[in-house]
Parts: C-alpha cells; sequence; structure tokens
C-alpha cells in the first residue's frame, strides 16, 4: 500500500503537526468509515463518485468527500460502516459492491475522526438516490479526470480553522477537493498507477 507517503503528498502545511501518533491517540478520536466506489457510466467509461455535502454548522460543511460516516453501535466493522453509510447517502445496497481493499486509516483533526477507506466496485450500477438531509449532490468523476495530473493544483482558502492558506488540491468537475478526501485519493491514485 502506497500508505501515508502517499498521503503526505496532498497534505496541507498546517496538518503537519498532527503526525504524532501519540497526539492522535490522547485525543481518542471517533471512528469513521468511508467507500471510494468505481462504476460505469452508460458508455462503460470508469467512474469515481464523490458526493457534495450539505451546507451546515459543521467542520466539513459544503465540502467534496466520499461516501460514508460514523460508526454505530450496530456495525460489526468498520466494512459495515463504510457500506452501510453508503446505502444511506446515496442509496447503493451494500450487497450490489464488491469491496476490494482497505486503504490506509487517516486522521481528521478539525472533526476528531479516524477515518478508515475502502475500495469498492459497483458494476451495475442504478441511480443514485441521495439522503437529502446530507448530501446537496453526486459528483461523478470520470477515471481519467482522476488519473489525471494536469488536475493537481495548489489552491489558497479559508477554512473553518484556518486564513488563507495555500493547501494541495485535486481540481474535478469542477470542484477543487482538499484535505482528507484529497489525501485518500492521493492513495488511491498511486495504488492504481501500480496495477495500470
Amino acid at each position: 500500500m502506497p500508505g501515508d507517503e502517499s498521503h503526505f503528498k496532498m497534505e496541507p502545511e498546517i496538518r503537519k503537526q498532527w503526525r504524532d501518533s501519540e497526539k492522535i491517540a490522547k485525543r481518542k478520536p471517533k471512528r469513521a468509515a468511508v467507500m471510494a466506489l468505481f462504476y460505469p457510466n452508460v458508455s462503460q467509461e470508469t467512474q469515481l463518485l464523490l458526493i457534495l455535502r450539505k451546507t451546515y454548522k459543521g467542520v466539513h460543511s459544503n465540502q467534496i468527500g466520499f461516501p460514508g460516516g460514523k460508526v454505530e453501535p450496530e456495525d460489526k466493522d468498520l466494512e459495515i460502516t463504510a457500506l452501510r453509510e453508503t446505502h444511506e447517502e446515496v442509496g447503493v445496497l451494500p450487497d450490489s459492491i464488491e469491496v476490494l481493499k482497505q486503504l490506509t486509516a487517516l486522521y481528521i483533526p478539525p472533526s476528531n475522526f479516524m477515518v478508515q477507506p475502502y475500495l469498492g466496485l459497483y458494476a451495475e450500477p442504478k441511480p443514485f438516490k441521495i439522503q437529502e438531509s446530507e448530501v446537496e449532490a453526486v459528483v461523478e468523476v470520470l477515471f481519467s479526470d482522476f488519473m489525471d495530473d494536469e488536475n493537481l493544483i495548489y489552491q489558497n482558502l479559508t477554512t473553518s480553522y484556518a486564513n488563507n492558506i495555500d493547501v494541495p488540491a485535486f481540481k474535478l468537475n469542477g470542484y477543487v477537493v482538499w484535505g482528507a478526501t484529497a489525501m485518500m485519493l492521493s492513495e488511491i491514485k498511486e495504488l492504481l498507477k501500480q496495477v495500470l
């Protein structure tokens, strides 16, 4: 697995202070899981599913991310969490997803979550049904756009925890994808480059 080194390539400078695992452990992070879902479109081109979160009072308001969320008491493991949340947020039945790989867990300082990403295939996609209370829109990214290094940028942003910072990001479908999602995407991209 490309692991943390691939994460660091898309890591905002301000986040480097959180690489210390002991510091993270002291914060007792909550657990969550997300699904990076690849599927064919009607033209049989591979796409990657991202979502635009609703605007709300929270650190991840109106951001691009993967379907997913926090662990619930009934979840037997983190893979179940990722599958359940993907079903809730975009309507994909867990049985329709072939989970290929568990990726490298990533700590998200602003919300104090340790997030476990999974890589999945959705071979026979149905129209997505978004959870309107949490998801503003689905963002369907062509695999070719995701893999194109021309879509790696630096962007100056003001966030919920920092003002006027330059961050590495992906520019996908007109959206700036940065932070934890970009770091997870970086690992996926490096993993795919190893097998293509």
